[in-house]
């Protein structure tokens, strides 16, 4: 199911939201992605070796992200079940759509009450992901990109609203791909310290324009679903 009940493809969006969405990224995870830059001995920090272990944390978070994707859409099957509760969820996944434009902007930070949802799992794994630090070798990498997948992110929370809509495990997973994908370059310019393309994205100008586009996105999926809503 098309949660946006319109022609463009959802993962399209979810892919332009992830790089929209990239000034929240460098804000949550920038920091982890310059401490395992740091954390390389300076004998070992070569560009193929750094890349390799950006590339292999975000192997790891985007991995997380499908994992969460595919079981909050398993649950979207279970409560799809009329065409009122479908209407719903969509209903729902564009609210939260427009919430998180709203915190990417820096206008409103209700999605901060979201995030501390997480929190009490995040403690559990948080112990995990550190005795993987530091990283030196690119399985390393992976795991605690894993690890640090689940950090609680508003952003990543109003992207899984998105896939309880789709109500389906596997479109579900390749909903989050597609939005973990679209926040690679943001991450990996922070973690390459490419500071004037991280300047550009937390650029106020930039964080407005990302949340106007979102914040439109989202009005036009409220919009699709009047004649849903009206024909039940």
């Amino acid at each position: 199911m098309d949660p946006t009940g319109l022609d463009l493809p959802p993962f399209l969006a979810a892919f332009v939201f992830g790089l929209l969405g990239g000034a929240h990224c460098i804000g949550m995870c920038g920091g982890i992605m310059s401490a395992l830059t740091f954390a390389v001995p300076p004998s070992m920090r070569s560009p193929t070796r750094l890349t390799g272990l950006l590339l292999g944390y975000n192997l790891g978070r985007i991995a997380s992200y499908m994992v969460a994707g595919a079981l909050v859409a398993g649950l979207g099957t279970l409560l799809t079940l009329t065409p009122a509760t479908r209407v719903a969820l969509q209903l729902f996944a564009a609210v939260m759509l427009i919430l998180m434009a709203l915190y990417i902007a820096d206008w409103w930070k209700g999605l901060l009450r979201v995030e501390a949802l997480g929190k009490r799992l995040w403690r559990h794994l948080e112990p995990l992901g550190r005795r993987l630090m530091p990283v030196v070798k690119v399985p390393q990498a992976v795991g605690l990109g894993a690890v640090w997948g689940w950090l609680p992110c508003g952003l990543v929370y109003s992207m899984l609203a998105w896939s309880l809509a789709m109500a389906d495990p596997l479109r579900g997973a390749a909903l989050m791909a597609a939005f973990g994908l679209g926040t690679l370059p943001a991450l990996l310019a922070t973690g390459l310290a490419a500071r004037q393309l991280a300047g550009l994205i937390r650029h106020p100008a930039t964080r407005t324009v990302a949340a106007l586009s979102i914040i439109g996105f989202a009005l036009w999926q409220l919009g699709s679903l009047l004649p849903i809503h009206a024909t039940h």
